[in-house]
């Protein structure tokens, strides 16, 4: 996570987008992490295109 806390949503937004959009795996640690940030982003928006 990036050391400035106002980015943490945006950083975590992009991870997950880039999760979706590449089809990636996400363990089971990385998913209560990222439910853990999403907690405190209730207006953060994961917006992604799937690969071709």
């Amino acid at each position: 996570m990036p050391s400035d806390g106002s980015y943490h949503c945006t950083y975590a937004a992009t991870w997950v987008g880039a999760k979706l959009r590449w089809d990636l795996a996400v363990d089971e640690n990385e998913r209560q992490a990222l439910f853990g940030i999403a907690e405190d982003c209730p207006t953060t928006a994961v917006v992604y295109e799937p690969a071709l």
